[in-house]
């Protein structure tokens, strides 16, 4: 084995539960820690260092943990914030569900003023960008966005936190861009 290796073995061999123990602060979880410290070995061995000592190799060591475990945090978070695009709805709402539904919605437009309606409904269900709905009323984007806003809002109000889970029609209406985001 050449020097680098031979340090890292020594890291492995004398190091290897700090390692495990460092790792456990991240993960909390003794399995998913040794799997992380694992990880980080193999990503360490994997090309040749230039690691000289056993302090700079486990700090090295460290550094690819840190970096391996916020880089599966990262990946969790954007694969949750997808997961709704593959779930599948088995469930076929029932003709008079639907109806009843269609009812609420109706009623819970009515009482939004009609700038506030005629922005949500533009944007929800002729699903116009921001833009296009803002042109098409003869709006700033940023009144479109407000009335958007105060117009899920009182939707949401109206038909309750149910009536997302329960009909894709209410979903959609419901749905209002997150700050930061581009609203098409």
């Amino acid at each position: 084995m050449t020097g680098w290796q031979d340090v890292l073995a020594e890291v492995v061999q004398e190091r290897r539960p700090a390692l495990v123990g460092y790792a456990y602060l991240f993960t909390a979880d003794r399995s998913r820690a040794e799997d992380l410290v694992h990880d980080a070995l193999v990503r360490t061995a994997g090309r040749p260092r230039t690691l000289t000592d056993v302090h700079t190799a486990e700090g090295y060591v460290r550094q690819v943990i840190r970096t391996l475990f916020l880089d599966s945090a990262r990946r969790q978070t954007s694969w949750r914030a997808r997961l709704h695009l593959l779930a599948e709805d088995h469930e076929v709402p029932s003709p008079e569900r639907s109806v009843a539904t269609g009812l609420d919605v109706r009623a819970a437009l009515a009482g939004l003023s009609p700038r506030e309606r005629a922005c949500v409904v533009l944007r929800h269900v002729d699903d116009l960008t921001v833009a296009d709905v803002a042109a098409e009323l003869n709006l700033s984007t940023g009144a479109v966005k407000r009335y958007l806003s105060d117009g899920t809002a009182k939707l949401r109000a109206a038909l309750g936190p149910d009536a997302v889970r329960s009909d894709p029609t209410v979903a959609t209406l419901l749905t209002v861009p997150r700050p930061g985001r581009t609203a098409r």
